[in-house]
């Protein structure tokens, strides 16, 4: 999954200028990744990342060539090293047949076993800390193997993700959560964490529900501190942090009222 058209903390609202480093071009297509277009694609080295597109500036290719670097860093500071291979094709249509999606409305990219695809249309609406918190939000799903089959919980695999995602962007708990936080300002509180089905694209608390999932993955990161949250992913909520889950419900909801209300 990735960030939603409904974020809007990160889609429109910041508009920070992010630096980019000097990064090696051209060379072959690797063997992997040959074939995925009719015709030409471009490829673009960063220092560790590879970027493939079609139909794409030169230019476009680069800098999100920077971003992947960046995001590389901050998951490999957190979970460990990932391969960063992002594809960059002319349309979404393209891109939705190069993940195998469906619908891919409203999302500005996402992830598969071992790539980052962009949609052109939905990345280009982001601004320039939006393209870096999706970036990596997509990249720490290939590295972690997202759900792995579903024996991960949706809001575990979403709101990690995210936190990675926005752990140094620099923007602000109620910008972020801006949606959640107008409900719990109104006195609203989720009872329970979102489920696979508060996930799914047209839910109308789409946006809420990755709200929600960051600030759970937050607040443990907070209490308990990144390794016990990393470790989540090869346990359960009481063997790592010796809550129940609904012990850790009440934390959270309780820690949703002080950060946004």
């Amino acid at each position: 999954m990735s960030v939603p058209k409904g974020r809007r903390a990160v889609l429109t609202g910041m508009l920070a200028l992010m630096s980019v480093a000097p990064l090696a071009g051209g060379g072959p297509i690797p063997q992997d990744t040959s074939g995925l277009w009719p015709g030409a694609a471009t490829v673009v080295r960063g220092e560790h990342s590879l970027v493939i597109g079609h139909g794409v500036p030169y230019a476009s290719l680069r800098d999100l060539a920077s971003r992947a670097d960046r995001a590389r860093r901050a998951v490999e500071g957190i979970w460990g090293p990932v391969r960063a291979v992002i594809l960059f094709p002319a349309t979404d249509a393209e891109a939705a047949a190069l993940a195998g999606a469906g619908g891919t409305g409203g999302l500005a990219a996402l992830a598969t076993s071992d790539r980052v695809i962009v949609l052109p249309s939905g990345y280009a609406r982001l601004s320039e800390v939006g393209r870096d918190v999706v970036i990596t939000h997509e990249l720490t799903h290939v590295a972690t193997g997202a759900t792995r089959g579903g024996r991960v919980p949706m809001w575990l695999s979403e709101g990690f993700a995210d936190y990675v995602g926005y752990r140094d962007a620099g923007i602000a708990v109620r910008t972020v959560a801006a949606e959640l936080a107008g409900e719990v300002r109104a006195g609203v509180l989720p009872t329970r964490l979102p489920g696979p089905a508060d996930f799914a694209p047209g839910n109308p608390r789409l946006a809420q529900a990755y709200e929600e999932a960051w600030l759970a993955c937050r607040l443990i990161a907070e209490r308990f501190g990144e390794k016990s949250l990393v470790r989540l992913y090869g346990s359960d909520i009481g063997s790592t942090l010796g809550l129940t889950e609904a012990a850790l419900v009440e934390d959270w909801r309780d820690h949703l009222r002080r950060e946004l209300g």
